[in-house]
């Protein structure tokens, strides 16, 4: 089985593709066609090139440039031959390189159309163009043709780059070529392509083929290929509650058990904006009431992801380790920058068939992200396609549109097992594993390492510092045994180990938690990747730290066990200080020590740490050196050196229960860490076993609990596994969140030890509400919560 993501096919000027796994072609008579209506083949043209762009003014003059000696080289290298239209780019039994000549020849034919290239125009040029779409067609992608390999260059990667030459070379190519190439592409694509709402034809993907068949009907004037691709939309519009798509929470999966909001996502946003902009004000306008479910998904899929410019990596899936690609002729890493920019581009472009006020919002939203993002500024990111660089820059130019601030809050995605926690100064992603959500994606020789993702992976970024921590060649640097806050055995795990697509998941089902918006607690049954690993894992997110609990630790893999505080990642130099109970340490690499717990240590230019708990935890720095192509196949094998500072604690080997209590300050003085060490009242630690963990902050009016089994914690009770956050405000009233992570209690009663003089809101499946002396809270079934918490509002005695 194979699933071959072009190396840029993502960037593409129209927002890249999507793939999946598998399927085979059905096949179709190919229908001739007939003159496209000029008016969308303008639209499409415009869509693809930007609009106008100022050729003379920076960075566009540059990248203009670039684009015109990129494609001189092509235009001298190609030779045509049986097999390969490029020497190094046989085809013959490795689809994708043909998809790749087809991308090639599309990046051929913008430096042809577009001013200030340098062959704009040139006749040169214009007879290669040519002469390799004919070469393509008569040697491989025509109809009849039987396909072989990846479906996904079949149906999407080289229709989408071929019907793109259509547009942009329509008055060059003979009106017969025209109608071959329609023919072909209705042979690889027929209309039952979308037949059903199954398989390969789903979430980013059927969108993706809904593109390929609305330029089929532009290019051939088919106006039931128009009607088709706008029908065929209409299963990507409603939330789904299995497999691909949009949850109502929030989540985005594809691959059935990954989270992509980061790519496949971004591809399914950028595809929606082309396809709403193209039909817009046509017979063929995307009318369907769903597309609201799209424009709300920008803020509430999309936005909790986005920090800074980059998109979180918790939700790119395996895209994470394509950093320097041996296919990309620039070796331009791609990083959670350049994806963010990229999705940044199709917030935009969507934003063009949304209401007036949700595209000045917008609009708004992505400038402050571009302003914010210090570390690759959006403007000078060369993987960008120009068209989505003049968006960016039109916005960053309009004077009228004010930037938006990031927004502050938590927001739990439990259809994804993640989670994004929001502060002024700071910003966090957890990423979770269950019988519902795959630990890692690896597949077509990509992320070989990743193992570890869903085992409580905890990243964070400051408002204005660290924002390149897992940019900075982190994914074939760091210790892949050693993400930061995960629980992992050291048993060595083949490249790939657990299954190709998402099918490392865990035999577990409680993993999540409840949030009142702001604050959050949260858990993980964890089971370890190829491991006899087992834990219990919380985390209570607060507002200026999280705080971190772990309990029942055990092991019988014969390797030790370790809970990773965190790694830092410090670049290819640096020094950072590490100061440990008010001594700094020495910033040789090689050093390593072990410290008494209870104890604090703080990493200057990031943040404090506070260990609670007994025994001990240890200090690292270390010089990694890696290639990308150790967890990319395809990946450059270039060797890169960073620092780490990480700070770990040691289970031993095989423990038999152990656990560990510790709180992540990011931004924290050495000053305020070790002050918040000293205040033995400020957090006090309800329980942390294997039935139940919990915490309260009385200073924030904060108690969490998280119920493995039924117990009690402080003043909470409870008659079955769920999670309870407790929120008092400082005027008289609290939030009680309840959820059923496990979504397999029948029933379930929360007891809150508090008095209670009145009840002021409630949800429906809240069977029984007893107020008083205390709180008594009864519940029917929550499976059909999916996960997500409910919340009533009390007010207190």
């Amino acid at each position: 089985m194979t699933d071959v993501w072009s190396r840029r096919a993502f960037l593409s000027a129209a927002g890249g593709g999507a793939l999946l796994r598998g399927g085979s072609a059905p096949t179709a008579v190919a229908a001739p066609a007939g003159k496209a209506d000029d008016a969308l083949r303008a639209v499409w043209r415009a869509l693809l090139l930007g609009g106008e762009i100022p050729a003379a003014q920076e960075p566009f003059r540059s990248r203009l440039a670039d684009l015109g000696a990129l494609a001189g080289g092509w235009r001298s290298t190609m030779a045509p031959a049986p097999g390969s239209l490029w020497p190094g780019l046989g085809y013959a039994g490795d689809p994708e390189l043909m998809m790749q000549s087809y991308h090639r020849l599309r990046t051929m034919a913008e430096a042809y159309v577009r001013p200030g290239t340098g062959v704009t125009g040139d006749g040169v040029l214009r007879s290669a163009l040519l002469g390799g779409l004919d070469h393509l067609h008569a040697d491989v992608y025509h109809a009849g043709r039987e396909r072989y390999g990846n479906w996904y260059c079949w149906q999407i990667g080289a229709p989408q780059a071929l019907l793109d030459l259509c547009v942009l070379l329509y008055e060059e190519v003979p009106a017969a070529g025209l109608v071959d190439f329609c023919a072909a592409v209705d042979h690889f694509v027929p209309d039952s392509a979308v037949g059903s709402y199954t398989g390969t034809s789903t979430g980013a993907n059927r969108v993706d083929l809904c593109r390929v068949l609305a330029l089929r009907g532009v290019v051939g004037g088919d106006p039931a290929k128009l009607a088709l691709a706008r029908d065929a939309l209409a299963p990507v519009f409603p939330y789904v509650t299995a497999g691909d798509g949009l949850y109502r929470d929030g989540s985005f999966v594809q691959h059935t058990w990954v989270p992509y909001t980061g790519t496949y996502g971004a591809v399914l946003l950028g595809g929606l904006g082309m396809l709403f902009a193209l039909l817009k004000g046509t017979p063929w306008q995307v009318t369907d009431p769903g597309t609201q479910i799209a424009f709300d998904a920008v803020e509430r899929a999309w936005a909790p992801f986005l920090f800074n410019g980059l998109v979180m990596d918790c939700v790119s899936g395996r895209a994470v380790s394509r950093g320097l690609m041996i296919a990309d002729p620039h070796q331009v890493q791609q990083d959670d920058h350049a994806r963010g920019h990229a999705v940044l581009a199709s917030v935009l472009l969507l934003a063009e068939g949304a209401d007036t006020a949700e595209r000045a919002r917008w609009r708004g939203l992505v400038k402050g992200w571009m302003a914010r993002d210090h570390y690759s500024r959006p403007l000078a990111d060369t993987a960008l396609p120009l068209a989505s660089l003049a968006r960016l820059a039109a916005v960053e130019s309009d004077a009228s549109v004010t930037a938006l601030p990031e927004p502050v809050g938590h927001r739990l995605f439990p259809s994804m097992d993640r989670a994004t926690h929001r502060r002024p100064r700071w910003a966090a992603s957890l990423s979770m594993a269950s019988k519902r959500i795959a630990h890692y994606e690896t597949g077509n020789g990509e992320n070989l390492r990743g193992w570890h993702t869903g085992s409580g992976m905890l990243c964070w970024w400051g408002a204005d510092y660290g924002n390149g921590q897992y940019s900075d060649a982190f994914w074939p640097t760091v210790d892949p045994y050693r993400l930061p806050g995960t629980t992992v055995s050291r048993k060595v795990l083949a490249d790939g180990a657990g299954g190709d697509w998402g099918a490392s998941r865990p035999d577990t089902a409680w993993v999540g938690g409840t949030t009142d918006g702001e604050f959050a607690s949260l858990g993980q049954h964890l089971r370890g990747l190829g491991s006899t690993l087992t834990a219990r894992r919380s985390w209570f997110f607060l507002a200026d730290t999280v705080v971190c609990l772990g309990a029942g630790i055990r092991c019988s893999d014969g390797t030790p066990v370790e809970t990773v505080i965190d790694n830092r990642n410090l670049g290819a130099t640096g020094t950072h200080a590490l100061t440990v109970g008010g001594v700094v340490q020495p910033a040789t690499p090689g050093w390593s020590a072990a410290f008494p717990s209870p104890g604090w240590a703080h990493l200057a230019g990031f943040g404090g740490y506070v260990m609670s708990g007994s025994g001990t935890f240890r200090a690292l720095r270390e010089a990694r050196t890696g290639r990308w192509s150790e967890v990319n196949r395809g990946g450059s094998t270039k060797p890169l050196t960073r620092r780490y500072l990480t700070l770990w604690h040691d289970h031993g080997t095989d423990p038999a229960g152990a656990g560990y209590v510790h709180q992540l300050m990011p931004g924290a003085t050495p000053a305020q860490t070790a002050a918040r060490a000293a205040a033995a009242g400020w957090l006090a630690v309800l329980a942390n076993s294997e039935t139940t963990q919990g915490v309260s902050v009385p200073s924030l009016g904060f108690t969490g609990a998280n119920f493995w089994q039924a117990g009690s914690a402080g003043p909470l009770e409870a008659t079955a596994p769920c999670s309870v956050t407790v929120r008092e405000r400082p005027d008289g009233t609290a939030t009680v969140c309840v959820s059923d992570p496990a979504r397999e209690a029948a029933s379930l009663t929360v007891v809150w030890n508090r008095p209670v003089t009145a009840v002021l809101s409630q949800p429906p499946d809240v069977v029984s509400v007893t107020a008083g002396t205390r709180l008594r809270l009864s519940f029917g079934s929550l499976t059909a919560a999916e996960g997500a918490g409910r919340q009533v509002v009390v007010r207190l005695g």
